[in-house]
């Protein structure tokens, strides 16, 4: 089958070996797998990093959003069956959708939301889950909970979906970080009650608006660089949840408002095979229903074609610009 593959860590995005098309081997299912046929994925961050920073000692295929149609199960699988239409976002150890064909475990994919095309599917398996457990599972935010949420970069791929569920799905006060003013009415019309700028004092702007400190905080990009300002803000006995990977991170300024650090990361789940695995089958099936009755809205941003090297380097340039709004999404071969 034909796979984008790339071989060597590091390379520019310009270079044409950075990621390449390559025939690689039909997977065949293990015992809890779907073995589904690819006809949509979207690009992600985390794609990015591991192409640049993760050495591989044979051809490696990235990707971990897709959509397409079960051909066949594994003989353990008892919540799909070849024919369906699926979604998912994947294990990071296992190789990823930049291929006709892929695995992935029956416990962490969905049914398709049956009202969007396969692309505007894909942009949201891994989105979704990381912004659903980021506020439900780390967070712990409770659906009459009115307190104040301050999301941090709420107009990329994450933020997008997370605007969204804590918007329509709890009483929180949303409001959404972003610069430019394309990005900020973005983030408006995904329902945030008021957009501030990350690029000028957040205290100032919070106060303006009338939250002088927030509950919660979900700093989705450039940790680092807002940490400081993300303490002073926090209220007592707050708390702050991230997805990003920042250099260093000194949690002694947290103690004295007894504020609370919360990791996300999607892939733990799959990585550990946890006993609670099958939650995200259960969320996907969640966000496939809210999107089917119109609660939610894809995040698709931007469709550059067909799924091949080209313009799968083009999608990467474009995360790396860091000028990407919602969700990068290719379909068909």
């Amino acid at each position: 089958m034909k796979a984008i593959v790339y071989s060597q860590n590091g390379l520019p995005i310009s270079d044409e070996n950075a990621l390449y098309e390559f025939d690689v081997a039909k997977p065949q299912p293990g015992a809890r797998d779907l073995l589904v046929k690819i006809n949509a994925i979207a690009v992600n961050p985390v794609d990015t990093k591991v192409r640049n920073g993760a050495p591989t000692d044979k051809p490696r295929i990235l990707g971990w959003d897709a959509v397409g149609v079960v051909e066949a199960v594994g003989d353990q699988v008892t919540l799909f069956q070849p024919g369906d239409n699926v979604f998912y976002a994947g294990d990071i150890t296992r190789a990823g959708s930049y291929a006709e064909y892929g695995l992935v475990d029956e416990r962490i994919a969905g049914h398709k939301p049956r009202t969007l095309n396969d692309a505007d599917a894909a942009a949201l398996p891994l989105t979704s889950l990381t912004a659903w457990e980021l506020l439900f599972d780390r967070l712990e935010v409770q659906p009459e909970d009115n307190a104040a949420l301050l999301i941090i970069g709420a107009g990329g791929g994450v933020g997008s979906i997370l605007t969204q569920l804590a918007r329509k799905l709890t009483g929180l006060t949303v409001i959404g970080t972003a610069s430019r003013p394309e990005t900020a009415d973005w983030v408006r019309t995904l329902g945030a009650h008021h957009v501030v700028n990350h690029h000028q004092p957040l205290g100032e702007q919070l106060a303006a608006i009338g939250h002088p400190q927030v509950r919660y905080v979900a700093s989705l990009t450039h940790t680092d660089s807002y940490y400081a300002q993300l303490v002073d803000v926090l209220a007592p006995q707050g708390k702050l949840a991230l997805i990003d990977d920042p250099e260093s991170l000194d949690v002694v300024p947290l103690k004295r408002k007894a504020i609370s650090l919360h990791w996300e990361l999607m892939f733990t789940r799959s990585l550990f095979q946890t006993a609670d695995m099958q939650r995200q089958h259960q969320i996907l099936q969640q966000v496939s229903q809210l999107i089917d009755d119109q609660t939610l809205q894809t995040t698709a941003g931007e469709h550059l074609g067909i799924i091949n090297a080209a313009n799968l380097r083009k999608a990467h340039a474009l995360i790396e610009s860091g000028r990407a709004r919602g969700k990068i999404v290719l379909s068909g071969f």
